[in-house]
């Protein structure tokens, strides 16, 4: 568990790097808000008694994602390097099978530091947000919230759509389940479970996340009507709404642009190898 003296150490951290790189760092706060004691998820390294650097281990199943930074004044002191060895290690005590280097895309600081370790890029990530366009129809669609008996469908979409293993796909639902406040949602087409998403309200946002359809029902307008029921619910909230992509799913970021979503933010993805 991290304090709520570390939790505002990290954001005062990541207000000098970002302003300083002119670029957002994705740390996700709702899960370093749900860090379980025990478990050595987060990396610090002080100088002086300042956090001058920081590196959070996000597990999903076993692959995990690193994203960390190091004050501007502090850099090219074999920080970062410390800290990426002792995440590393972690991860293979926990027999990681994929570890991912997080960094924004716009980041020179970044872009240097990956040249010195073994890695190759994988995907880009963008964030959007919804300009208020007006959605298409929702009509024979519907959001219901998830119950237990929604699992196995649950497990599945993981694992057809975001290449899970289907025990770690299993592990990692299990683990959302108990320790997130996000909301759980099955998307119905006439009657029929067929996808899935989950929507958290950090600081008074909407954030969409996990969204899948199954693949034989793709490419059928499930999608686009499931994202326009969510975008009715949370704009009558008068909540701004968002929402994170792969680029290489060029099906699922035009799905998203009809329906009033502009990217604004992108996030790189590497592989550190192993």
């Amino acid at each position: 568990m991290l304090s709520g003296e570390q939790m505002n150490e990290i954001k005062e951290l990541q207000a000098v790097c970002e302003g300083d790189g002119g670029f957002e760092l994705k740390l996700n706060w709702d899960m370093l808000a749900a860090r379980k004691e025990g478990n050595k998820d987060d990396f610090f390294h002080y100088e002086n008694g300042q956090l001058v650097g920081f590196l959070g281990l996000y597990g999903f199943g076993t692959k995990v994602e690193l994203c960390g930074m190091v004050h501007p004044n502090w850099r090219r002191k074999g920080i970062f390097t410390g800290l990426l060895k002792e995440a590393i290690e972690e991860a293979k005590k926990r027999g990681t099978r994929q570890i991912l280097l997080n960094a924004p895309a716009g980041s020179e600081s970044a872009k240097g530091f990956l040249e010195t370790v073994p890695n190759h890029y994988v995907v880009t990530e963008y964030q959007m947000k919804w300009d208020g366009t007006a959605p298409p129809s929702s009509e024979g669609v519907i959001l219901r919230h998830s119950t237990q008996k929604d699992n196995s469908l649950e497990i599945r979409l993981e694992v057809e759509c975001f290449g899970f293993l289907e025990q770690e796909a299993a592990a990692y639902h299990q683990e959302l389940k108990e320790s997130s406040s996000e909301n759980f949602y099955i998307v119905e087409a006439d009657g029929e479970p067929v996808g899935k998403m989950r929507v958290d309200h950090p600081n008074g946002e909407a954030w969409i996340y996990g969204f899948a359809i199954l693949p034989e029902y793709q490419g059928k307008g499930i999608g686009r009507k499931a994202l326009s029921s969510i975008i009715v619910e949370e704009d009558r909230a008068g909540r701004p709404l968002f929402l994170e992509v792969e680029a290489k799913n060029a099906h699922a970021l035009r799905l998203y642009e009809s329906c009033g979503f502009k990217s604004y933010h992108a996030q790189d993805y590497y592989e550190y190898l192993l």
